[in-house]
């Protein structure tokens, strides 16, 4: 079993850095009204931002290999957070966004299936206790005509 470490410091009130094994500093802030000054992201936005990033990490090679023609891909997370403290995410929406022209639905659909339910680590750890949803559109990058 791998283990991981990092480690969070405190700047300034509630602004601290976190480091992991990649050796990378994050800024991590709130709001001042809680004694941040609104200088990096909020633990609940690093959250979205894992599991888009570790989803898209799954699909894009996934395509890649199929040989879809795929220009570029965008991954759109929006969550619902409950009233009450803890506020947790009830909810989670994930939306592929597909640029380019021939790109066949079945295999987006596959690669989203292969990320969601076989390789995408933060899914599987926020699965237990979030509803995880999943949508894709693809764009057409061709010129309309005149």
């Amino acid at each position: 079993m791998a283990t991981k470490e990092a480690i969070i410091k405190q700047v300034k009130g509630i602004t601290l850095l976190a480091k992991s094994d990649s050796n990378h500093w994050v800024v991590m802030d709130g709001s001042d009204k809680f004694g941040g000054s609104l200088a990096g992201s909020g633990p609940k936005e690093l959250l979205m931002f894992a599991l888009g990033g570790c989803t898209a990490m799954d699909v894009i090679p996934i395509l890649a290999k199929r040989k879809a023609p795929v220009e570029n891909v965008e991954v759109k997370i929006s969550g619902n957070v409950r009233e009450e403290h803890p506020q947790v995410f009830t909810e989670l929406h994930v939306e592929y966004v597909l640029y380019g022209n021939g790109i066949n639905k079945e295999d987006v659909e596959r690669a989203i299936e292969l990320s969601t339910t076989k390789y995408c680590a933060v899914s599987a750890m926020l699965k237990p206790g979030v509803k995880i949803t999943h949508s894709y559109r693809i764009e057409s990058t061709t010129a309309p005509a005149v």
